[in-house]
């Protein structure tokens, strides 16, 4: 920080200011004539600022005889001549072509809180340009809006195109206002209105007192860097104020740049700093705000009583489904029946909740009727991946498409029994009379559990297996729940070869759900 009084020719000073205590600062002009620019940042706080001329005691302008602060003690007390004002929070410079010589005074004054403000003055402000050029159209445009993107263009700085000198765009996205300049966002970013814990005026200063009030230090030794870091951090956990959403990009000297990762329907202010990468000085562009997209409706799919519907959902996403039943009906069945990884449902009937679980394989809900209801269906698909599954309402009790599943939809094969050529397996049916075909496919040695689980498509039927596949289709049930179970014995294997065996059992309407595969080998010598 700059602690002196005295503001140097052509060079930005950085300091602080104390709530409702001024400051006051000095630069000397020796020559009549003198061309002279004052531009003073206000950073996180509106300032009140003056600049105001005396003339230099007589014996003393010019010569270097009296020090500068004899000088000042001679005039303190006297009113200058007040050349320009100025009460807010944007950046404001005062610019003469032609200034008399003298002793300028700079009036500081912050009444909202403490604060801190740059500040730079020069007599050549022609060739010195510390501050990059804005380009006479210095608005941002937002060139295309989607739901968390958002792309701005503008145009370059004189300074970049012309001058050729580096400069850099950095761009400030945040969901409260637009900033008038880097040093405020910065004071946003660093201080995090740790100002609320900022020592008093009067008590001596160490490196933890600027730690908390959220100025950086440039010239500590590394190891009271370490010390401010972590004090700062220490800073920002008593301040009582939540962390402002801000973030800061610097792209280097493109004209374009898409924002992502953006949240939908939201507004969002963006602000743009043409950075000179010599002199780390900064110009904003004129900010804008946009609003993103609202999230797609989501679409709801209309069942129709005894039709099967299916069903994509993305991973982690969800769908909605409506029935409305057309005639009176005492009971209503949901048929799910989930192709891959479980599923939630949850069922409304004219917006009271009846139900809400997760589904395997394949569910029925039975419930009860109500005249002239409507039922909205959510289904959300997994975690782990997008979900497939197939859908039936229907007010007829009689009209099953899915097959009745047994609880257990394992395939058992019997070790004993393996030959060099065939092997026995055995599978759980139902009290209701189905159709079971059971498909054999050859695969390597090294086929495992997870290649298995990614072909565990229940939904997809024996019509997409090759014929060269089929073993063979049987019905069979029993009215004995404990004696429903077949057995089969597959022959005309190849000995020790790997093979994945599927049973598929096959409703009245046709459709079909597949068991769980099973990975089997035969013998390799008999």
């Amino acid at each position: 920080f700059h602690d002196s009084s005295v503001i140097p020719d052509g060079a930005e000073i950085s300091s602080y200011l104390f709530r409702d205590t001024p400051k006051r600062y000095f630069f000397v002009v020796e020559e009549d004539n003198t061309p002279l620019a004052v531009t003073v940042t206000p950073c996180d706080a509106p300032l009140e600022w003056k600049l105001s001329v005396q003339e230099l005691p007589e014996e003393a302008s010019g010569d270097g005889s009296e020090p500068l602060e004899q000088q000042k003690q001679q005039i303190t007390n006297e009113e200058g001549t007040e050349l320009f004002s100025y009460k807010g929070n944007d950046v404001e410079y005062f610019v003469s072509s032609s200034s008399p010589s003298g002793l300028y005074q700079l009036d500081l004054l912050s009444t909202e809180k403490d604060t801190h403000f740059k500040v730079y003055a020069t007599t050549t402000p022609e060739s010195d340009q510390p501050y990059p050029e804005l380009p006479y159209d210095p608005r941002i445009d937002v060139t295309s809006l989607g739901r968390t993107t958002v792309t701005l263009a503008w145009k370059p700085s004189p300074t970049a195109s012309l001058l050729k000198q580096p400069i850099q765009y950095c761009i400030v996205i945040n969901k409260e206002h637009n900033f008038k300049s880097l040093c405020a966002v910065e004071a946003k970013l660093s201080s995090d209105d740790a100002f609320m814990i900022a020592p008093k005026p009067g008590l001596d200063f160490s490196p933890f007192d600027f730690a908390h009030f959220g100025f950086p230090s440039d010239n500590n030794s590394g190891k009271e860097r370490g010390f401010l870091k972590s004090s700062s951090k220490f800073g920002r956990q008593m301040s009582s104020k939540p962390r402002v959403d801000l973030h800061k990009i610097c792209i280097g000297n493109k004209n374009i740049f898409t924002v992502s990762d953006l949240k939908p329907d939201t507004q969002y202010y963006f602000d743009m700093f043409a950075v000179n990468t010599n002199t780390n000085m900064s110009t904003a562009y004129v900010g804008t705000f946009a609003r993103t997209k609202e999230e797609a409706k989501q679409k709801t799919v209309e069942l129709k009583d005894g039709k099967v519907t299916d069903v994509f959902i993305k991973r982690k996403g969800a769908k909605f489904l409506r029935f409305a039943p057309v005639s009176s009906h005492q009971k209503v069945t949901f048929s799910v029946h989930s192709c891959l990884d479980a599923v939630q449902i949850q069922i409304r009937r004219d917006g009271k909740l009846l139900l809400s679980q997760s589904v395997e394989g394949v569910r029925q809900f039975q419930l009860r009727g109500k005249a002239k209801a409507k039922y909205l269906i959510r289904l959300k698909g997994s975690k782990k991946g997008a979900s497939i599954l197939k859908i039936l309402a229907t007010t007829r009790p009689n009209k099953q498409s899915f097959p009745s599943l047994p609880e257990d939809t394992r395939i058992k094969a019997f070790d004993k029994l393996r030959t060099c050529s065939s092997v026995t397996v055995a599978w759980l049916g139902t009290q209701e009379r189905n159709k079971f075909c059971i498909y054999k496919k050859e695969v390597d040695d090294n086929y495992n559990e997870e290649q298995k689980k990614r072909e565990q498509n229940q939904c997809l039927g024996p019509d997409t297996r090759k014929k060269s596949e089929k073993v063979l289709c049987k019905y069979f049930h029993s009215q004995n729940i404990q004696k429903a179970v077949t057995t089969e014995t597959i022959r005309g294997l190849q000995p020790g070869k790997s093979y994945l065996l599927d049973v598929y059992v096959i409703g009245h309407g046709g459709h079909s759900v597949k068991y769980q595969g099973k990975l089997v080998k035969t013998r390799k010598f008999c």
